[in-house]
């Protein structure tokens, strides 16, 4: 039985998150404009100062496309007639990253409560205070 570090969860915990929120991202950008696979990879990292890579978009999309929230099409992109498939939101999409957002900042409300908390129950938790 191999031993999880520190480290390992901490990792696990990331993928976790962005696995959770890619959805919510990916429509948050789309909702800007119609991109293709790489410029949204592209969006996520700058805007988040490298942290928010996604190695993981096709899944995603065909995810969201099969839910009716986002669209593909073909553009040509050169003279020669060298395609691009870009990705738009669609109005169900756009319903969709609304509630999702709601949602989103209800639950980071409800986390920052409980940890906030922890500043005033120092007395009740033995001493032990996590590192934060």
């Amino acid at each position: 039985m191999s031993k999880t570090t520190n480290k390992d969860t901490c990792r696990s915990f990331e993928d976790n998150f962005k696995r959770s929120t890619s959805p919510m991202m990916t429509l948050y950008l789309l909702n800007e404009k119609p991109m293709y696979v790489y410029k949204l990879s592209q969006e996520l990292e700058k805007r988040s100062n490298s942290t928010y890579k996604m190695n993981f978009l096709y899944p995603v999309l065909y995810r969201l496309q099969q839910q009716g929230y986002v669209v593909e099409y073909s553009q040509e992109v050169t003279e020669s007639h060298r395609t691009r498939n870009y990705y738009a939101i669609t109005d169900e999409g756009k319903k969709y990253l609304n509630e999702m957002i709601a949602k989103y900042k209800e639950l980071l409300k409800a986390v920052d409560t409980i940890i906030m908390s922890d500043d005033d129950n120092s007395d009740s938790n033995d001493g032990f205070s996590p590192a934060v």
